[in-house]
């Protein structure tokens, strides 16, 4: 008996038979990229993935990328990095809405007071409880500094 699938995971399949149908190679590639990713870890896991789980490798693909993009460029290497450009707007086509830096700041400012931080010490506990609500919508590194900053002053 089949489990219940994923929306986003639906979604990314739907893509991939539109991508072939309109003989978009570049954006198809991508695609499949991202439903093999998915597709090796629900094999490996022997599960199928939720959403949740399908952003947290959206999202470690698009940090990928990032890196990817950063190195070329640096190496003056502008063909490679329009590829990366280009796999990094499809793959953020799946990805939700980026947070705003006041609903990061609140957000941050209520699980530090539900946690009862208020030392650097507390960090661990508060990131922990911040990853799931943040994860895909914000940047983590950057997330972790503003906590380390709330926590220090």
């Amino acid at each position: 008996m089949p489990a219940e699938s994923s929306p986003l995971k639906v979604t990314l399949l739907d893509n991939v038979k539109a991508a072939m149908r309109a003989k978009e190679k570049e954006r198809l590639a991508t695609l499949r990229q991202i439903t093999a990713a998915i597709k090796q870890i629900e094999i490996d896991t022997r599960q199928d993935l939720d959403d949740d789980s399908i952003i947290t490798i959206l999202t470690k693909m698009c940090k990928q990328r990032r890196d990817s993009l950063s190195q070329f460029e640096a190496a003056g290497r502008d063909d490679l990095a329009a590829i990366e450009i280009a796999e990094l707007a499809i793959i953020d086509e799946f990805m939700p809405a980026a947070m705003s830096d006041d609903e990061i700041a609140s957000e941050i400012q209520a699980v530090i007071a539900e946690v009862g931080a208020s030392s650097p010490r507390d960090m661990g506990s508060v990131m922990n409880m911040l990853r799931p609500k943040l994860q895909g919508r914000a940047d983590m590194g950057a997330v972790s500094g503003l906590v380390k900053a709330a926590l220090t002053a």
